[in-house]
């Protein structure tokens, strides 16, 4: 059955040779108690099939997987029932109760950084603040992420989020340049701010275009301490019905335009949501040949 497969298969960025899809159908037929994640991480360890950080590529694998069950060449094993988990609460408590308005110019606030929030005591800190504050509220973020808060003598002032990036998208995909065995392949060393949260008691003119300035600083080297690789271009998604994206064009971020609102279809299902503006901020200079090329190398843990 593989006979058609003389030339291998590409998959999501990764060329399978011929041997190694008979390696995987091996495996398969020699452990069918395994479930589908388990097949997928043994696969991902013998191929060093890596994400970016060093993790396996499961959703890759998988996809793949279920390629070849479609074609007759391996039997998966049957779906195993796990009961459904309910999303985490976030409780609402005096700790993140809104503050007496600091309003000042920029310079008055004294050192503005950004604190990285590396334990669960400030993660849950934050995840209550975003929860509370953030029009989109709290959505516990997947792969790779960072979050920070915005602190200075006065206090907390904000929190952001960066994860991963959105895995098609029309406009930043033609305005990088890459094809989609490129995209698939080193779509990691795009990060998105997906959440940026001033309070709404901080009325300080500049200091999110100043947060903003200092991420572009810093992001790349906190990225490599955490995750083992350093990330060459950001993007953001805007709501033009809430805001303009003003702290972003004052740091120089480039906007292209809006998105379709048509979401990441799924078989069986489609969505829409309200256009967003999209706004980059390259954070290397041949960030462009870089996602167009094999040359991105992450972590390889042993």
């Amino acid at each position: 059955m593989l006979e058609r497969f003389s030339e291998g298969i590409v998959q999501c960025g990764r060329k399978i040779t011929v041997d190694e899809l008979a390696e995987i159908k091996e495996t398969v037929e020699l452990f069918p108690n395994l479930s589908l994640r388990e097949l997928s991480e043994t696969l991902c360890e013998h191929l060093e099939w890596l994400t970016a950080s060093g993790g396996h590529k499961n959703d890759a694998c998988i996809k793949l997987l279920r390629k070849l069950e479609a074609e007759g060449i391996v039997r998966l094993p049957e779906k195993r029932k796990i009961g459904a988990r309910r999303p985490k609460t976030v409780l609402t408590t005096n700790r993140t109760a809104p503050q007496s308005a600091i309003k000042c110019r920029l310079k008055e606030l004294g050192p503005v950084g950004l604190q990285i929030c590396s334990d669960r005591q400030s993660t849950d800190l934050w995840n209550e603040y975003v929860s509370r504050y953030h029009y989109l509220g709290y959505k516990k973020p997947f792969g790779t992420f960072l979050r920070y808060f915005v602190v200075c003598d006065k206090g907390v002032l904000g929190c952001l989020l960066f994860a991963g990036a959105a895995k098609a998208l029309g406009l930043r995909d033609k305005w990088i340049g890459w094809g989609d065995n490129q995209r698939l392949r080193n779509l990691g060393w795009v990060i998105n701010n997906t959440r940026f949260l001033i309070f709404e008691w901080v009325r300080v003119k500049n200091l999110a275009s100043h947060v903003l300035g200092q991420v572009e600083r810093r992001i790349r080297e906190d990225w490599n301490i955490r995750w083992g690789y350093r990330p060459v271009l950001m993007e953001t998604f805007i709501d033009p019905e809430k805001y303009h994206g003003s702290c972003y064009k004052a740091s120089n971020w480039e906007y292209l335009g809006l998105t379709t609102g048509e979401g990441l279809l799924r078989k069986g299902k489609t969505y829409r949501t309200s256009p967003k503006m999209i706004f980059v901020k390259a954070l290397a200079k041949d960030f462009r040949s870089l996602l167009c090329s094999d040359q991105l190398k992450g972590r390889v843990e042993g």
